[in-house]
């Protein structure tokens, strides 16, 4: 009697664990253009879903960014979605394009919070104006050519909010005899090396390529933010401070305080809390998966994946992270 109970047991044990292996997820997850690190995230969250779950398929869908990914999770058009923080915010608040604050979103997993916003000078234009740090803009008010990201690139947003931060406007800028260009990462470095543009303002990564080979080229400082425009910033976008450590450039001996944007995996909060779970314990515990499809991953930590400001965890995912000590 007491064998036949261990065959039982045995069997028991071995159907359970064939059904928690066969659980499978054939998902989308919505990101950006082709290309850059939201196409490698796509490609490591697909990676760590399907060591978890043999058979699963997360299908990378380019988009606009982070606000369209907002739209496809509410319509239901898309499982999952990486968005910004500043995104969730404006979102939240109801803030253009959404009429109304967006309720039905929650956190997964939050994916870096190191692409910081850099405001990048030309060591020739800061020296003339004398300008060392980004409030001066507002007291010397040169006639600059300022170059920021596109409209609907969240940093673009976050870039204007920085200036007027300090109590500056777009039009200013022109008052002051100077021009605003709107152009993608790769162009306003091409714009700075080409003696075209005065003043960046962009979120790229600490020692991002087009930032090396941009400091090479043209002798640029780094200026820093002051403690009341971080704090007014990081409010009103919802996003964090951020330090760029000391030497990270040529020119740059001195730390350099700043903001920061984060990004992390989003999912409709309709989504059942098994599901959370899941997808929450495989990007967690196959965080390698994430890590190695982009050196610039390789900080991310399950601590970072763990946090989040501007909208809950689904309860699902927050059960996860409460079970692995992480919150």
């Amino acid at each position: 009697m007491r064998r036949f109970l261990v065959v039982i047991c045995a069997l028991l044990g071995s159907l359970a664990a064939g059904t928690a292996s066969a659980e499978t997820y054939n998902y989308t997850l919505a990101g950006a253009s082709p290309g850059g690190l939201w196409t490698s995230l796509g490609v490591g969250v697909d990676a760590a879903v399907k060591a978890a779950y043999p058979g699963s398929t997360i299908t990378y869908q380019t988009s606009g960014g982070g606000l369209a990914n907002i739209v496809l999770l509410q319509q239901k058009k898309v499982q999952m979605g990486i968005v910004h923080d500043a995104e969730l915010k404006i979102a939240v608040d109801g803030g253009a394009p959404f009429k109304q604050p967006v309720k039905d979103l929650r956190m997964i997993a939050n994916m870096y919070d190191w692409a910081p916003m850099v405001a990048i000078m030309t060591k020739a234009f800061a020296d003339q104006y004398g300008i060392k740090t980004f409030d001066d803009i507002a007291v010397k008010k040169p006639p600059m050519r300022l170059a920021l990201n596109k409209r609907g690139n969240i940093a673009n947003d976050v870039g204007v909010q920085m200036l007027q931060a300090i109590g500056v406007s777009i039009d200013d800028v022109k008052k002051w005899g100077g021009q605003v260009i709107l152009a993608a990462s790769s162009e306003q470095t091409d714009l700075m090396k080409d003696r075209r543009a005065d003043l960046i303002i962009n979120s790229l990564f600490v020692r991002h390529g087009s930032l090396l080979e941009l400091d090479q080229a043209v002798d640029i400082v780094h200026l820093p933010l002051s403690q009341a425009v971080i704090d007014r910033v990081t409010k009103e976008a919802g996003i964090k401070p951020f330090t760029i450590p000391a030497n990270s450039y040529k020119l740059q001996p001195n730390p350099v305080p700043t903001v920061t944007l984060s990004a992390g995996v989003v999912v409709n909060a309709a989504m059942d809390e098994k599901t959370a779970y899941n997808l929450t314990k495989a990007l967690v515990e196959r965080i390698d998966k994430i890590k190695e499809v982009h050196k610039s991953m390789q900080a991310l930590t399950p601590k970072l994946m763990a946090s989040a400001t501007v909208i809950p965890f689904h309860p699902g995912a927050a059960r996860y992270y409460k079970e692995a000590g992480l919150q």
